[in-house]
């Protein structure tokens, strides 16, 4: 089991350290507010708000996902933010879960919290943060990793995911950033496998945080054990029109454009941070964020702050120390401060040698 602290580190997100004020490259949300289309049909939404939401507003919404990745509508369940699945994961009652770190921390708080037991899958970083089939328990009955993987923004090849699963086994996939990576090569969305559990998120693509929206993929009778302990109306009605419109295909071809963009942006970043004395990127990366490890890390991201930037810290990851830190991509102006701004902290910052990096 884990310590108080390290149960609170666990909960430890970037909101936190994204303050009011301070340029934000440690949420990794694309858009600081959603895209005019859809405030609109939010907007128009608001005079149900007077009704509870309906069986056919949550089907309307079941559907345009069914349709979005080629499966049944009862192949859907639709989330208060991905957040919710790995808060509903202790309802699958687990005999032992293995948890793939460094990686989102949410699911390892919520499994530990509901007195399930849990073994941490460690990646190394000499093996690129890459998943090791080898390394998960056989004995473990739910494996649960990232996608893209916050924070690594390793995309593992869904061949090798695909290994992970079995008969007996619950197998999640916690894809909150697929669409942020062109044409989503290795998603398991459209793949059929014993206990699959695919769980997606509209939060970051469309500058939704506030809103909560998401949804899980899988065999309908996984779903319904997911889904046990949910209240009536679990989604309000304007999380169920943000769905049914982020599936649209509009959204959708806007989703690709941005995509494109948000890599191109990552790599043109990784280049410029990569040339930085003393700042390791690790790559290749896939996600709209970056993992640099900068010596002297926690005093370099104090540094940032007081300059008013944002980074995420490494050290709440699993497997990961002080000197590690998450940026997100941002625009290529935005990118540029945040460059040059490091540029002077470690010019300035000596190491614990007396010697400036």
């Amino acid at each position: 089991m884990t310590s108080r602290d390290d149960r609170e580190l666990l909960r430890h997100h970037g909101d936190v350290d994204a303050e009011p004020g301070l340029l934000d490259f440690a949420v990794n949300v694309r858009l600081e507010r959603p895209p005019s289309w859809l405030r609109q049909r939010l907007v128009e939404a608001l005079d149900r708000l007077g009704h509870y939401p309906s069986a056919t507003e949550d089907l309307a919404a079941r559907t345009a996902i069914a349709a979005r990745h080629g499966r049944d509508p009862g192949e859907v369940l639709p989330l208060a933010g991905a957040a919710e699945g790995f808060a509903l994961l202790p309802t699958l009652r687990p005999r032992l879960a293995a948890v793939v770190h460094p990686s989102f921390t949410e699911p390892e708080f919520a499994l530990r919290g509901a007195g399930v037991p849990v073994t941490r899958v460690q990646l190394d970083p000499a093996d690129g943060y890459r998943i090791r089939v080898e390394a998960v328990p056989d004995e473990a009955d739910l494996v649960v990793l990232g996608n893209p993987t916050n924070p690594t923004s390793v995309l593992h090849p869904a061949e090798a995911l695909a290994e992970l699963a079995r008969p007996g086994r619950v197998l999640v996939v916690d894809e909150a950033f697929a669409d942020a990576v062109p044409g989503e090569p290795e998603s398991l969305t459209t793949t059929e496998l014993p206990g699959l559990l695919v769980l997606r998120s509209l939060t970051k693509m469309w500058g939704l945080p506030g809103l909560r929206a998401g949804y899980a993929l899988g065999d309908p009778e996984l779903l319904a054990r997911l889904a046990h302990a949910r209240p009536h109306w679990p989604l309000g009605t304007l999380a169920l029109e943000a769905i049914d419109a982020c599936c649209a295909p509009s959204a959708l071809a806007e989703a690709d454009e941005a995509a494109a963009r948000i890599a191109s942006h990552r790599d043109a970043f990784a280049a410029d941070l990569g040339a930085l004395p003393g700042v390791e990127v690790r790559g290749p990366a896939a996600a709209p964020f970056l993992l640099l490890r900068v010596p002297g890390g926690a005093e370099v991201r104090e540094r940032l702050r007081q300059r008013g930037i944002a980074v995420r810290r490494g050290d709440t990851f699993p497997g990961l120390d002080t000197d590690h830190m998450r940026v997100s991509v941002r625009a290529p102006e935005d990118n540029a401060v945040l460059v040059e701004t490091l540029h002077e902290i470690l010019e300035s910052t000596p190491t614990d040698s007396g010697v400036r990096v």
